[in-house]
């Protein structure tokens, strides 16, 4: 047993019951984290120590809902308990459901608990973009400095001919999208794996990104107002999509790294571990975004000719898509529950 019963209730007061909850959490504390990394790890776990932690857990949720009804352990033993539960009794023979269960409840949960590295990752990429944008917008030649000579004489000469989006006309359809959607995973990957030299390493990849993003808008809008509308609407067709698959590895790759910088109260190869598991569902939740991105690219960012409402609608429609799934069903499946208590 976790507990003894007292046998005068009457006679604590509410110092006593704070005292009480502080030593419960203390004798208890190690147990849920070992719990918190079983649920983490699901596939690892052996059967029947999920099932030995299981009713361990549901004792202690037991003893806090009667003890500590309005507090947060209990709400935190709760949501634990709700997930080792799913995590017992799903049917693992059926590989659908396993899937759907990965990226409508997984993938939600993880990003909300990454949240603020999302933020993060937001914060640089932007910063990064205006960086590039101002250096492009004073120096004229920035671009060839980031980009490369040959890539701006390729552009300029498009731009001379008439088409100024012909980099995207070459090449089959088919072959081009297998490439770039195989480079952007490709990318998305580095960003992930470049916080094993902490959240620095992440962050510097997002950095040279953004300024290479910022430079290259920027570059369009100098040689023409219009020419950067139109710009705008090519690249973002696809680039909706691919940018913030990065951005999202951008958080993969920042969670895995504070799990090395900032370990709290774990040890710090636990803590990277637990950070390198939850970094490798995020960033395989970007690759349906970026086959998708890679898909739009290749068929239908050439094609200039449609109407601008068109694709308009197109960068809407994913612009929506990446801020409901998240942001918004993150925090609404299990932020709420979270800022009320």
């Amino acid at each position: 047993m976790y507990f003894c019963i007292h046998q005068e209730p009457f006679s604590v007061d509410s110092s006593s019951f704070a005292v009480k909850e502080v030593t419960f959490i203390r004798q208890n504390i190690e147990k849920w984290r070992d719990v918190q990394l079983i649920v983490e790890d699901a596939i690892d776990a052996a059967p029947d120590r999920q099932a030995d932690a299981y009713i361990d857990l549901t004792s202690d949720l037991a003893f806090a809902q009667t003890h500590f009804p309005q507090s947060r352990i209990t709400l935190y033993l709760n949501g634990l308990a709700s997930a080792l539960h799913n995590m017992i009794y799903r049917n693992k023979r059926e590989p659908l459901s396993r899937l759907w269960t990965f990226w409508t409840q997984e993938i939600p949960l993880t990003m909300y608990e990454a949240r603020g590295a999302l933020l993060t990752s937001v914060l640089i990429f932007l910063a990064s973009v205006i960086i590039g944008a101002v250096s492009q917008a004073h120096d004229a030649d920035f671009a060839r400095l980031i980009l490369g000579d040959s890539y701006v004489d390729m552009t300029l000469e498009n731009i001379a001919n008439g088409e100024p989006m012909a980099v995207y006309n070459g090449g089959g359809e088919t072959s081009m999208f297998l490439q770039i959607t195989l480079n952007n995973i490709w990318v998305s990957f580095v960003v992930f794996v470049m916080g094993i030299f902490t959240s620095f390493g992440t962050g510097f990849y997002l950095f040279q990104n953004g300024v290479m993003l910022g430079s290259f808008q920027t570059f369009f809008f100098q040689q023409g107002f219009g020419l950067g509308l139109e710009s705008m609407l090519a690249i973002w067709l696809h680039g909706t999509l691919e940018i913030s698959a990065i951005i999202v590895a951008g958080a993969a790759g920042i969670t895995m790294g504070n799990g090395w910088l900032f370990p709290g109260t774990y040890s710090r190869m636990k803590s990277f571990m637990r950070g390198a598991r939850r970094g490798t569902k995020i960033v395989v939740g970007t690759v349906p975004i970026f086959i998708t991105a890679g898909f739009i690219e290749s068929f239908a960012t050439r094609h200039t000719e449609w109407p601008d409402v068109l694709r308009l609608a197109v960068i809407l429609l994913s612009l929506t898509f990446v801020m409901t799934y998240y942001v918004i069903v993150p925090y609404y499946r299990y932020g709420r529950n979270n800022d009320k208590s």
